[in-house]
C-alpha cells in the first residue's frame, strides 16, 4: 500500500544519525505492516536497515538477534544450530515458532523479528519464542542512552508495550542456559489457516543449569504470561497456577473467546507437562 503522507524516507548509517524521532516518524525495516494499511499520520520513514546490522550473533553467551533480523533468518537456525552448536537442543523451537505466524514465504524474508515484537499482538511468533527463551531486548532511547527489559515486561497489552516515541528497539539476546534447555510446544487455531488462539511453550533446563521448568503462554492472553518453577511441576501445581490467571487477561477476539483460550491453555499445558517431565 502507498503512504501517500510520506515525504522523506531517511536511511541513516549510523546511530547518531537515527535521533531525533518524533510523532509523525516511523522506524522502517521490513515494513510488512507498516505498508499493510493507511499510515495517515506519518510524514517521514527511517529505515533502520541501512544500519547494517548483523542479523545473528551467536558466542557463548548465546544468541544475539539483530531487530531488523528476518523471520526467515531465525526460522533457518532450527537447521544449521544441530551442526554448529548441537548442545543448543532449543534449536527446534526456532522454526516451531516461526510457523506460527500465518504468512507466505515472502514475508518471511521480509518481515522481522523486532517489527514482530513491536507490533505486539497477542499471537506475535516472535514474542512466543522470546518468552519462552528468557529473551533480554535492548532497547535504544536517543543516541547515547539504552536500556534493557524482559519480553514479558515489554508487552503490556494488545498492540500496546514499553516504547516511548523515539526508542528503537535494537537486538534481544536468548541464554546459552534456555538455549541448552528441553522444549515442547502446542499451539491451536480454530481454522486451519487461522491466526493462532493458544501457544504454550514449556522449557525444561539442564540440571547443570538449575533444572528450572519455565512455561510461556501466548496468544491465549493480552500479553506474554511466563510462569517459573524450580522444577517441572505437578498437575495440581500447574493447574493452580493457570487458574490463577485473571479473567482480564485473556484475549477475546474472532480467533476465540476467553472461555475456550482458558480451557485449551490448561489442556496443553498439561500436555508439555507430560512431555518434559
Amino acid at each position: 500500500m502507498d503512504l501517500h503522507t510520506v515525504e522523506t524516507v531517511h536511511a541513516p548509517t549510523r546511530r547518531d544519525a537515527v535521533f531525533p524521532l518524533g510523532p509523525a516518524d516511523a522506524v522502517l525495516a521490513g515494513g510488512t505492516w507498516l505498508f499493510s494499511e493507511p499510515q495517515p499520520h506519518l510524514v517521514r520513514l527511517v529505515d533502520i536497515t541501512a544500519l547494517g546490522w548483523e542479523p545473528i550473533t551467536m558466542s557463548d553467551a548465546g544468541i544475539e538477534l539483530a531487530a531488523t533480523c528476518t523471520i526467515a533468518e531465525v526460522a533457518a537456525l532450527s537447521t544449521t544450530l544441530p551442526d554448529t552448536h548441537p548442545e543448543w537442543a532449543a534449536a527446534p523451537l526456532f522454526r516451531r515458532c516461526a510457523t506460527a505466524l500465518v504468512a507466505a514465504q515472502k514475508i518471511w524474508r521480509t518481515a522481522t523479528v523486532g517489527g514482530n515484537i513491536c507490533l505486539s499482538l497477542p499471537a506475535g511468533s516472535m514474542i512466543s519464542l522470546s518468552s519462552s527463551l528468557d529473551a533480554t531486548l535492548t532497547v535504544w532511547r536517543g543516541a547515547d542512552e539504552s536500556y534493557t527489559s524482559s519480553v514479558e515486561g515489554f508487552v503490556t497489552g494488545f498492540t500496546s508495550n514499553i516504547l516511548q516515541t523515539g526508542d528503537v528497539l535494537r537486538s534481544i539476546q536468548l541464554p546459552a542456559a534456555a538455549l541448552r534447555a528441553h522444549t515442547a510446544v502446542r499451539s491451536l487455531a480454530q481454522s486451519p489457516l487461522g491466526r493462532s488462539g493458544v501457544v504454550v511453550i514449556g522449557r525444561r533446563d539442564l540440571p547443570a543449569d538449575g533444572g528450572a521448568y519455565t512455561l510461556s503462554v501466548t496468544a491465549a492472553t493480552l500479553r506474554p504470561l511466563v510462569f517459573r518453577f524450580p522444577a517441572v511441576p505437578d498437575s495440581d501445581t500447574l493447574r493452580t497456577t493457570l487458574t490463577e490467571i485473571p479473567e482480564s487477561a485473556w484475549n477475546d477476539d474472532l480467533h476465540g473467546d476467553p472461555d475456550w483460550r482458558a480451557a485449551m491453555t490448561m489442556l496443553l499445558a498439561e500436555q508439555v507437562r507430560d512431555e518434559l517431565a
